[in-house]
């Protein structure tokens, strides 16, 4: 077996993809004198490095389960005037994890809520922060399945282990009063020790008829507005733009 081959051989074994891919030119440039050994190896590997964290990144959005892929960069602030741009910019530095403070996000169906929770987690999972993204609807029948089981306490702890969890559309359906016990047994293992995203279409002070208990929702409350940042966004559904410009297109 040549040098040449076993040297490729054990790039495949290794899985350093990059450095396979591109070290027939880099081997050239050498040749050539127009690349050191040294310099042809630091560029190689940055390659592989690069590849490498990128292949990372793309796992841990893969699994953080969001619904779509959207960039801040595609949510129209003009269309929601309300919202204070510099405060989106700030909570995508992610500083609210470090400090393990709760984002909610409040305004009626449509007007971007999720897509800003969805924007925030994608930056999260990208700096390799245990992301999750679920809606209240499944994370109560993943919990109240568990309860069932007799392995609620395991599933708690999963879902509070997440240093960011995103739980989506809060107020939307209706909640039983042993679900609203749960809900407030994971706000409760989540308190102060990692950061969660709300997004809800109702107001706090009727919380209590979402949760049916007004102990339970102050709890509730009391614990996810203690360390937080509120947006309250008060503009238009998105939906209602793509109709209105559907039909200036087909005048």
């Amino acid at each position: 077996m040549s040098s040449y081959v076993y040297l490729m051989n054990n790039l495949e074994k290794l899985k350093l993809q990059k450095v396979k891919e591109h070290i027939d030119s880099y081997i050239e440039l050498v040749a050539r004198g127009e690349k050191t050994i040294v310099e042809a190896l630091n560029e190689l590997l940055r390659l592989e490095i690069e590849y490498q964290e990128e292949k990372a990144i793309s796992a841990c959005v893969k699994v953080a389960n969001f619904p779509f892929f959207k960039s801040l960069e595609e949510f129209d602030f003009n269309f929601q005037p309300t919202i204070n741009k510099a405060v989106i910019r700030d909570l995508m530095t992610l500083r609210f994890l470090d400090k393990k403070e709760n984002i909610l996000f409040l305004g009626n169906p449509g007007v971007g809520k999720t897509h800003l929770a969805v924007s925030i987690g994608i930056e999260a999972s990208k700096k390799r922060n245990s992301t999750y993204f679920i809606t209240c609807h499944d994370l109560l029948s993943n919990l109240k399945k568990a309860q069932l089981e007799n392995r609620l306490e395991v599933r708690l702890k999963h879902y509070a282990k997440y240093k960011l969890l995103i739980i989506d559309e809060i107020g939307y359906l209706p909640i039983m009063e042993d679900e609203s016990n749960i809900f407030f047994q994971l706000i409760n293992k989540r308190y102060e020790k990692n950061s969660t995203i709300i997004t809800t279409n109702k107001e706090f002070s009727k919380w209590s008829e979402i949760f049916g208990d007004v102990v339970i929702a102050n709890a509730i409350l009391d614990r996810l507005l203690h360390h937080s940042t509120v947006i309250k966004i008060t503009g238009r559904s998105y939906r209602l733009k793509d109709k209105i410009d559907e039909r200036n297109e087909k005048k």
